[in-house]
């Protein structure tokens, strides 16, 4: 652990010192928004894919499964998992761990299947239906008008990914991001210095998670606004008509204490009193700090992939997680999927080594293969409490562990992540990847966009719809399609970044 962390109370969120998604709570003020939609829609059965190989062979459960035998066939997964664990784990040999000097292409991209286009079309739904011409802010979780800056960019990538994939015409495109890139340049912001944490979307009025009305300062995330600086920096690019909004955007934040000794920093207000953490752990640190650097601040230190990093063997892959977990710093350690996916569809792993996202992905096949349950987990909303889940590989000494920031086990409640699932298989487009694109595109599919995943134990989707699972979803595709980094495609250099890229065959 660093000299200068300063580890947040145990009353503070975690999201504030490790997220990326600050969604977590919104969720809860909007459920009976969600009970009231779900009473209207029936539940499908739910297809159970049962084929070990990359054709679809998904079969309808004769009759339904009792919560007898759901419950004995979570105690075997339980016991599985619980008996997939060696620590310390096989390391990756340091000559492994460098970052790509020539940016990471996947096999197999360059081209969208009719099937991926009708993908994107579906999720790109979402964000017709979420869209407050207000502001042009786009709603966090469906039909409830809060937002974070996390998501917005989501909203971004978004409306990059349906332009580029013919799904909104140029003019749309041009007068959506206008509006969008103008508001993020004007915003009112905590204390005068960068964005508020959350934001009612319609009124542009800082708010708390889960509330509209009343104007409160929460602070800002460091996660957040790194994972923004991306995607600023791919549309003032790709997109020169735009660059002095995006530049306006920058020129409008005040970045001085966003970071510190080469490290992210955010803010939380507990009882009115501001303090000041140090954010991120392995995966999104690097991710967002990535973002901060492109656009020239010091983040040596948050970039550092191996000073904190060790290894544990799940299902014998050893994976890397953060040593600095909540019991010696206060702070969450989740291994999850979303930071790696991110970082390879929008750098080429730039951020992170691609060795990592390697074994993360192993561990999960390992897992299928041992326990035939599908496996591509990673952080989002529920449509039941409580509301927000940290789906990981390794959390605090746990192995498959699905926690609320708070830290209390929802295991009940660990989903395949529709985000994941599609994000892995573009990056990698092995059999096990197609298995789990298809299983989204048997069971996820809802008329507004793809719900955020299927829950393991309950056999039936997690039917959340939410910004960040469809804009990650878009993002994807548009990797998938364009066949580089999108950062490489947009054409952005840092000093050590290249607009050459190497297909992996």
């Amino acid at each position: 652990m660093s000299s200068d962390f300063q580890p947040p109370p145990k009353s503070l969120s975690i999201l504030a010192s490790v997220g990326g998604v600050v969604t977590a709570v919104i969720a809860i003020a909007i459920f009976n928004v969600w009970s009231k939609q779900l009473s209207q829609t029936s539940i499908a059965k739910p297809k159970i894919s049962t084929s070990e190989t990359a054709s679809r062979q998904s079969v309808q459960p004769k009759e339904p499964q009792s919560s007898l035998s759901l419950s004995k066939e979570a105690e075997r997964v339980a016991s599985l998992d619980a008996k997939s664990v060696v620590l310390p784990g096989q390391a990756i040999p340091k000559s492994q761990l460098t970052v790509a000097i020539i940016p990471y292409v996947a096999p197999g991209v360059g081209k969208l299947t009719l099937e991926e286009t009708t993908t994107a079309r579906q999720a790109w739904s979402y964000f017709q239906r979420n869209w407050n011409d207000e502001t042009g802010l786009v709603n966090s979780v469906d039909g409830f008008a809060s937002v974070s800056m996390w998501d917005q960019t989501a909203a971004i990538a978004a409306l990059v990914s349906a332009k580029e994939l013919n799904i909104v015409p140029a003019a749309e495109f041009e007068a959506k991001m206008s509006k969008m890139l103008k508001t993020l340049a004007s915003m009112p912001l905590y204390k005068g210095e960068l964005p508020n944490k959350v934001y009612n979307a319609k009124t542009l009025v800082p708010v708390n998670y889960g509330q509209l009305e009343k104007r409160e300062e929460i602070g800002w995330s460091a996660i957040d606004l790194g994972r923004m600086a991306i995607w600023l920096k791919i549309i003032g690019t790709k997109y020169p008509e735009m660059r002095l909004e995006t530049e306006a955007i920058w020129k409008h934040w005040q970045v001085k204490r966003l970071t510190n000794n080469g490290q992210m920093y955010g803010t939380a207000v507990i009882k009115g009193k501001e303090q000041y953490n140090q954010e991120g752990r392995l995966g999104y640190e690097n991710y967002a700090a990535y973002g901060l650097k492109l656009w020239g601040l010091d983040v040596k230190k948050a970039l550092d992939y191996q000073s904190h990093a060790a290894f544990v063997d799940l299902y014998g892959q050893g994976i890397p997680y953060d040593r600095r977990d909540f019991k010696n710093s206060g702070a969450n350690n989740y291994v999850l999927s979303e930071p790696y996916i991110l970082d390879g569809i929008e750098t080429g792993f730039q951020a992170l080594p691609k060795a990592y996202a390697d074994r993360i992905l192993a561990a999960q096949e390992a897992r299928y293969k041992a326990t035939k349950q599908l496996t591509a987990v990673t952080e989002d909303n529920l449509d039941r409490p409580p509301y927000f889940v940290y789906s990981s590989l390794f959390v605090n000494g746990e192995p498959w562990a699905t926690i609320a920031d708070t830290g209390q086990k929802h295991n009940d409640l660990r989903f395949l992540s529709a985000k994941a699932a599609i994000g892995w298989h573009v990056l990698y487009n092995t059999t096990y990847t197609s298995q789990l694109f298809d299983f989204v595109q048997d069971n996820l599919k809802s008329k507004d966009g793809w719900y955020n995943g299927f829950y393991e134990s309950l056999r039936q989707p997690n039917k959340a719809l939410t910004a960040n699972n469809n804009g990650v979803i878009l993002e994807s595709l548009l990797y998938k399609k364009v066949g580089q980094p999108l950062i490489v495609w947009a054409g952005v250099k840092s000093q050590k970044l290249t607009q050459r890229a190497i297909k992996t065959p």
